[in-house]
């Protein structure tokens, strides 16, 4: 494998960064994942643009024009020899020195990584995933805008500690008023009766990349969607449910905190979503090129 580090293609065993870089030391930084298919890359310029509207939220300077970081990333799977697969895109602080503040990082790094994800094993995919609700609730956009997909994720790995002990397949964060937020790495989805439902942003969802898909898809397929504030009463009464993420893609869930959602089976409307998601996936996005 080869990792594009500030302009450079490393092998991966030569792919290193500093011990001073505040994206280690502080977690401050942004990044994206994004999915490429069948040699497209899905949703480029969407993940490019969410990055710039991070970096220019914490006030990170990208090193390199929005063009120039769309064919560093591009070439980085090239390189790979990959026509399927995942890209971590970081872009960090940069190196500076032991104390907390970002202006003694006189440049920021950008990291590019491509390789193979499975989030989950295809049994889940089949047959759905289990949920618990997390004690260790959302960030308070006051506190941390979860707008931001920072490289400060201790906030959903604690929530994850929590599931994974309670051996569930993910967990639900709720927000501070007690609201659904959003999963330790996907947006979450309920139906009912017909109608779509979903978390708004501001309860403390991220506003992810394949969440909007979804909407697009609905609009498409004339199946209604709405945001609406949700508690785990909408969860567990709920006919269907369903999580997205770019790593996750479209899942089924089919289990809150021991309460069986619908007939306990991936719902015949979240099956419609899911198929036209994987048309879409394998048939557009940005060509990788030779």
């Amino acid at each position: 494998m080869k990792v594009y580090i500030d302009g450079v293609l490393y092998p991966e065993a030569e792919a290193k960064i500093s011990v001073f870089d505040h994206g280690l030391l502080y977690g401050d930084g942004i990044f994206e994942g994004i999915r490429f298919y069948n040699g497209r890359v899905f949703r480029l310029d969407e993940h490019l643009e969410r990055l710039w509207d991070s970096a220019k939220a914490i006030r990170l300077t990208i090193p390199m024009t929005l063009e120039e970081m769309r064919e560093a990333t591009l070439e980085t799977i090239r390189q790979n020899n990959l026509h399927d697969g995942y890209i971590r895109l970081l872009v960090t602080r940069g190196k500076g020195n032991l104390g907390l503040s970002p202006d003694r990082c006189p440049k920021a790094s950008v990291i590019i990584i491509a390789d193979k994800i499975q989030l989950y094993p295809q049994e889940k995919y089949e047959k759905g995933m289990v949920m618990v609700t997390c004690s260790t609730r959302r960030a308070s956009p006051a506190a941390l805008l979860p707008a931001v997909k920072s490289l400060n994720y201790l906030n959903n790995i604690m929530a994850k500690i929590e599931a994974t002990h309670a051996g569930a397949d993910e967990g639900l964060m709720l927000n501070e008023q007690g609201y659904v937020a959003e999963c330790t790495g996907d947006n979450i989805f309920t139906v009912r009766r017909g109608t779509v439902y979903t978390p708004p942003v501001f309860a403390g969802a991220l506003c992810g990349v394949t969440r909007n898909v979804v909407f697009e898809i609905c609009h498409e397929l004339g199946i209604p969607i709405r945001e609406i504030e949700m508690t785990r009463y909408d969860v567990y009464t709920a006919d269907e449910c369903f999580l997205t993420g770019t790593a996750a893609e479209v899942i089924a869930a089919i289990e809150l905190d021991t309460r069986v959602i619908g007939d306990g089976k991936p719902g015949v409307l979240t099956q419609r979503v899911i198929a036209r998601f994987r048309e879409l996936v394998g048939s557009t996005g940005t060509p990788i090129g030779a």
